[in-house]
């Protein structure tokens, strides 16, 4: 929405001075923020930098980021001799708490609290610093100036570095004017908001959520291959799979087929055959891709097989077998590279006979002895495709995963029509600091084959209009920052980017609507910077883990809270350019219900990756309705501000609660994530038992954050509210003044307060709807609410038991049309049980008249 014409200008600002460097100081309102400040630092003003008259965001969007330009500005520095990496401390700061984003890993990243410059960890994405003195926060956020790209990392003395590098010795430099943007503000959500809106209009290279339509599979239910299959997934596995859910009474609305349908192969073996049996993620990860199209399971499928009386079973049990043995054959293949070479050839006899039983167990599928119809048919992943959609007529989207390069290990040279090179790889310097990562090690060890930057647009669109034309509709696209191994020769990892970016997104406009993309393994700030013009959704946290990889026995329940940390902390950035996606999680896990909680309120897709035939209907049924959509909320879920500058994973008192809307009304949710964290000294996420038990905390009605959405803020301003708390099915009265409700939460459980505004009707009538109480998201199965003279009126879409709060018991309640009984109690709740209307779509209309 444009200003309105009399909104403040650049001009009226001018005088205004928020920030100042001087004395070696880096003052906000006059407060020291940064103390020892360099003298080859510099702070230049928005004015001074940026040129909103050459960017390409829309007129109302610049004209928002003028209105408040004159709360931020640029830091720059100096040095005499250039270089393709700098390093230069920004000042220091001690004793004020800090909220950041660093990358524990390439590919994801995650949130750090701490105290001064010291306490950050490597590759931090941006640091948010609390100014009690001025009741105000700002934000320090590395971005992308010329050829470099920028992080902050501790230094010594409490000093905050930033680095800045290519990625390229060839491309140089010595200088920045405005390598970290700053930002000021006294309310962090707004912060947020504002800063990427002026990078935005500053860097011209992304686009904001706002400004990009989100995929179809925004609002509904689906299930990924990958748990469910890993490497080897096939075609009868995924129809049974869908089957399975159609009868449990939840068809999904999309699938995601992911690793293991490509045609790859490895170095050395037969550049015209697919690599067969592989089973677990580590072993494909040095393949690259030898052709565009399936691979020999989805190649060799013919039309109707599935569809028939006859068509092949799958069984599951034998998937369970190859598991165990494809994890036995990776440790064995771990053994041998940390073996000494007495022990080598011994595991490699071991590592023969595992890879003889997979084998085996490959030969046991009975789809692998399928002939060949001598009938002509339509054959491949086109004519699976159309059967998949004439089985299961609410199937809207299928995708399947591929990774940036192509596959991991890139595109085999001479395998394909495009120039591909394998190009050795070399990580910066700025992630030694992080998780050690088998992929990452392997990708290294094997290198990549890069087809040339000139050829990105022709990579993806030789894959996409492959794919489109066989009935994909859309792309998961995985380890995106594999390009900054390989950027050397290239111009560095930020031209690289670009060109590899402005590929992709060509190639998804042309093929996939424009926004038939989910981005994944893409956690740092080149590609939010660089490569989110056109894609707007993405994963907003690592992979669910339904158990520790490295072993922790208590992995189970302890890795779901890290997960959900993740996750919501990451949407305050990533949240300003993407659609946050939670990933998916398996129905039938230990912590199925504590996962299940937070997509409920989590404002994107829920989707599951359960084995088939191992799944929770009851609880799905929490989350979907009948056809497969979902009760969305509006938003997407951040932290509340008394959990910003916390750890909710290992202080042994702090509740992660995450706020967002419905239509009419927000919801808080409540979950213990205590038990795990990051450990700066040993490197990696590890257990904290003691910190895993009940939790003690409070939560009130003005944690929601009513005005981060136009079309919320009205509800902020009630004088009373009924909170309705899900898991215990209660319902209570509060207003803006009230005590905070106390609450006890165990480990990895959950709690969901429903708020919800009070509106007094006829005389001294006290009314709220709560919305469908069998659905973790109540609120968000209320569609449409209008208030008339003696009553109210409500679009209500699901089946089950509705529950409102209502002061005084009403004279009649209308279903449909027809009158029906309902249960009135001395506490307020008013109940009546509503079917789900097929023919309508679910949707129910109720009259409830006084």
């Amino acid at each position: 929405m444009a200003p309105p014409l009399n909104s403040p200008t650049l001009d009226h600002f001018k005088n205004v001075s928020i920030f100042d460097l001087s004395e070696t100081k880096f003052n906000v309102k006059g407060v020291p923020l940064f103390h020892d400040v360099p003298e080859n630092v510099s702070f230049s003003s928005f004015s001074s930098i940026c040129k909103p008259s050459e960017s390409n965001a829309p007129p109302s969007l610049i004209q928002k980021v003028l209105s408040f330009s004159h709360k931020g500005g640029f830091f720059g520095f100096s040095h005499k001799t250039p270089s393709d990496r700098l390093m230069n401390s920004l000042g220091s700061f001690n004793g004020k708490d800090f909220l950041s984003i660093f990358r524990f890993k390439t590919w994801w990243s995650t949130q750090w609290i701490g105290k001064s410059g010291s306490d950050l960890q490597m590759e931090t994405q941006w640091i948010l610093i609390e100014v009690p003195e001025t009741k105000s926060y700002v934000v320090i956020i590395p971005i992308i100036e010329k050829s470099f790209r920028s992080a902050l990392f501790p230094g010594f003395h409490d000093h905050v570095m930033i680095g800045a590098e290519s990625g390229s010795t060839k491309v140089k430099e010595s200088t920045f004017n405005s390598i970290a943007y700053v930002h000021f503000s006294e309310n962090p959500y707004d912060l947020m908001k504002e800063a990427y809106s002026v990078i935005r209009v500053h860097l011209n290279s992304f686009r904001l959520l706002e400004e990009k339509n989100v995929p179809n599979l925004v609002d509904k239910f689906g299930w990924c291959t990958w748990d469910a299959f890993y490497l080897t997934v096939n075609p009868i596995g995924v129809f049974h799979g869908l089957d399975d859910f159609s009868k449990g009474g939840v068809e999904p609305r999309f699938v995601i087929i992911d690793d293991g349908w490509q045609s790859i192969s490895f170095d050395g073996s037969d550049p015209n055959e697919d690599a067969k049996n592989l089973v677990l993620g580590g072993e494909q990860m040095t393949g690259r891709l030898h052709r565009f199209d399936e691979c020999y399971k989805f190649r060799k499928y013919e039309s109707g097989l599935l569809l028939g009386p006859n068509s092949p079973p799958y069984d599951p049990k034998n998937f369970r077998d190859l598991i165990l043995k494809g994890i036995e054959h990776e440790k064995l293949e771990q053994e041998a590279i940390l073996s000494k070479s007495s022990d080598l050839a011994e595991i490699e006899s071991k590592i023969k006979e595992v890879v003889k039983e997979i084998d085996d167990l490959f030969g046991r599928d009975q789809y692998s002895s399928i002939e060949k119809s001598e009938v002509e048919s339509e054959c491949g992943l086109k004519a699976f495709t159309k059967d998949l959609r004439t089985k299961f007529k609410g199937l809207d989207d299928v995708y399947v995963w591929h990774a940036l390069c192509g596959a991991w290990g890139g595109v085999r040279p001479e395998t394909t029509h495009l120039n591909s090179k394998i190009v050795p790889c070399k990580t910066s310097p700025g992630l030694d600091g992080t998780m050690e990562d088998l992929a990452v090690v392997r990708i290294v060890k094997a290198s990549i084959g890069l087809v040339h930057p000139s050829q990105a647009y022709e990579l993806y669109d030789s894959m996409h209009s492959y794919l489109a034309e066989s009935g994909i509709t859309g792309v998961k696209v995985d380890v995106i920052h594999s390009l900054e191994y390989v950027c050397e020769e290239y111009g560095g990892r930020v031209d690289l980017a670009k060109t590899y970016y402005e590929g992709l997104t060509k190639s998804i406009v042309k093929n996939f609507n424009g926004n038939g993309m989910i981005a994944s393994m893409q956690h740092c700030n080149d590609f939010f910077f660089l490569g989110t013009k056109q894609v707007s959704m993405g994963r907003v946290g690592d992979d669910f883990w339904f158990q520790d990889p490295n072993g922790d026995p208590m992995g189970s329940f302890w890795l779901q809270g890290v997960h959900m940390i993740h996750c919501s902390y990451n949407s305050l950035w990533m949240g300003q350019m993407i659609q946050p996606d939670w990933d998916m999680f398996q129905s039938d896990h230990v912590c199925a219900k504590f996962h299940a909680g937070s997509r409920a309120i989590c404002g994107g897709p829920v989707y599951v990756s359960d084995n088939v035939g191992s799944h929770d209907f009851d609880l799905i049924k929490k989350l979907v309705f009948p056809d497969g959509t979902i009760p969305k909320c509006i938003y997407f879920p951040l932290p509340t501000r008394d959990c910003l500058f916390k750890n909710p994973l290992f202080d042994s008192k702090t509740v992660l609660k995450i706020w967002n809307f419905n239509k009419y009304g927000g919801v808080i949710g409540a979950f213990n994530c205590q038990g795990a964290g990051w450990d700066p000294i040993i490197q990696k996420f590890r257990g904290f038992p003691e910190c895993y038990k009940p939790i003690t905390g409070t939560v009130h009605v003005t944690e929601v954050e009513w005005d981060q959405k136009e079309e919320t803020s009205h509800l902020g301003k009630a004088e009373e509210y009924v909170v309705y708390l899900n898991q215990a099915d209660e319902l209570c009265l509060m207003t803006p003044k009230s005590e905070p409700i106390q609450f006890t939460i165990q480990p990895s459980t959950f709690e969901l307060y429903s708020f919800v505004p009070v509106t007094k009707l006829s005389g001294s009538i006290k009314f709220a709807p709560i919305g469908l109480t069998n659905m973790f998201n109540s609120g968000g199965t209320i569609l449409d609410l209008e208030y008339v003279e003696n009553g109210a009126k409500i679009k209500v879409k699901g089946g089950g038991s509705f529950l409102a709060y209502s002061s005084e018991s009403p004279k009649k309640f209308v279903v449909n049309g027809c009158d029906v009984d309902f249960e009135w109690l001395g506490d307020g709740k008013l109940c009546v049980n509503v079917s789900w209307v097929e023919e309508a779509c679910g949707v129910s209309d109720l009259e409830i008249f006084f």
